[in-house]
Parts: C-alpha cells; sequence; structure tokens
C-alpha cells in the first residue's frame, strides 16, 4: 500500500521524534498524502534536512529543537506548529528514551519520554484538535508491551503503560469526536538505528531476532509510516482505541 492511495490535502499533522527512522517516515508520508507537517527532535541538522524532504513533498513544513522530556519545550512547539499550520488535525507522539538497562535513570527517562511527553503533547494539542473535523492522536507502542522480557523491562512497562493510555484516552476523548489509537512496531531496521547497530555489534542476537518473523526480515520505517497514515485517515474513522501490531507476525513467535 502506497500513502499515495490516501488524499490528505488539507491536513495538519504534527509528528513528534521526526529526524529520522520511524518518525521520519511517518512525517514524509503524511506530506506525500497532501498534508502540512510539523516536526521536532534534538538533533538539529537531521531536523533541517527532513524539514526540506517535506518542503518538497508537501504544501508546508515547520521543524523545531525540542528535548522531549522537557514539558516546556513540548508546549513550545505544539503552539508553534499550531500557528504555523493554522491549527492542528492528527498528533503523532513517536519517540522512545530506549530504556533498556535497570538504572532509575533509564526508568525515568523511559517515563518522561516514552509516556509523559505523549500526554503532555495530546494536552497542549487538545484546544486544537477539538476544532478539526478529523482529529486524531497517534501513539508509537512497541510489541515488547505485549510479552515478558529478560532485558529492557523499563521500556516494555512504559510502552505497555502507553498502550494503556491509549485506550484510556480513546473513551474520554470520544464525546469531542478525537480518535486515539497507537501502533506497536516490531523491530525495525533503518540506518545507524538500533537494529542496524545490532546487525553489526550483536550479529547473534539480530539473527536470533530476525528468525523469529516469519516473514524473513525485519521491518523498514515505511511499513510504520503506512500504518500511521490509514490510522489518521477517513478509511479508519470507526477506529479508537486500539493497538496495531505491524511486526510481520513477529509477536506470533514470542
Amino acid at each position: 500500500m502506497a500513502e499515495g492511495a490516501f488524499d490528505l490535502v488539507g491536513y495538519r499533522v504534527l509528528v513528534a521524534g521526526a529526524s529520522k527512522g520511524i518518525g521520519r517516515a511517518i512525517a514524509l508520508a503524511f506530506a506525500r498524502a497532501g498534508a502540512a507537517v510539523s516536526i521536532c527532535a534534538r538533533g538539529e541538522q537531521a531536523l533541517e534536512a527532513t524539514r526540506q524532504e517535506l518542503l518538497a513533498l508537501g504544501p508546508a513544513a515547520h521543524a523545531a529543537r525540542c528535548d522531549l522530556a522537557d514539558p516546556q519545550a513540548i508546549v513550545a512547539w505544539v503552539d508553534a506548529a499550531a500557528a504555523t499550520l493554522g491549527g492542528v488535525d492528527v498528533l503523532v507522539n513517536n519517540a522512545s528514551g530506549y530504556g533498556f538497562s535497570d538504572e532509575d535513570e533509564s526508568w525515568v527517562r523511559g517515563f518522561e519520554v516514552d509516556l509523559m511527553a505523549a500526554v503532555r503533547a495530546s494536552r497542549a494539542a487538545l484546544p486544537h484538535l477539538v476544532a478539526s473535523p478529523h482529529a486524531s492522536i497517534l501513539h508509537t507502542s512497541s510489541i515488547a508491551a505485549f510479552h515478558p522480557r529478560r532485558q529492557g523491562a523499563p521500556y516494555a512497562a512504559v510502552k505497555a503503560a502507553l498502550s494503556q493510555y491509549t485506550t484510556s484516552q480513546a473513551l474520554a476523548l470520544a464525546e469531542r469526536r478525537i480518535r486515539v489509537n497507537a501502533i506497536a512496531p516490531g523491530s525495525i531496521e533503518f540506518p545507524d538505528g538500533l537494529w542496524d547497530r545490532r546487525r553489526r555489534d550483536e550479529p547473534a542476537i539480530y539473527q536470533a531476532t530476525l528468525a523469529k518473523i516469519p516473514f524473513g526480515r525485519l521491518g523498514a520505517p515505511e511499513d510504520i509510516a503506512h500504518a500511521a497514515v490509514f490510522l489518521a485517515s477517513p478509511y479508519a474513522a470507526w477506529i479508537t482505541g486500539q493497538t496495531l501490531c505491524v511486526d510481520g507476525g513477529q509477536g506470533l513467535n514470542g
């Protein structure tokens, strides 16, 4: 499925954590579908490069440097994006603190970036979303949320909390006609991403993970982006409170 099958002209889309990987692919997919897009991330060089790509594809593009662990920075980004684009129709919370170790710092970073950034961005965007005729919020969870893990418990725990928050938020916002869904990616590979580094540095882990995926490959960021565009589109108008696994069947093998 190509995002070109969707017509999202007139949509104003905000994508957090969008300078590379899954977030970048999601932002580009919305731009290809005709949406105006705002992105945020910490790395200024990659952020500007992605903004230029968005400008070449869509009607408008906005970018702002933002540490998603900083509540004030999130509000500033959402407000600036809404002012630049003329409103907000879709908010995509895509970021991770990658809390894989058991230290307090890892737990706190995951809590702040994976969960609370989504809560805070949703809160900041809500006044704009209620004015949209096709408002929706998308969160990036993970298939790690559904299975116990020997390692990376903080990451799995906060993603599980994010999936649960999706259901509660969807119920709370339904009366305002705002849909809320999440995507749970499997193992996604892109240049200099986690799985690209593991392929080079930890080949045994990489191959063991690959062996669990029935389709015989790791996912690509575009696999997640296509699902995001669908969930934000009118084709998903009767879908809310769901976490969609996009993993090539990886979760079927535990």
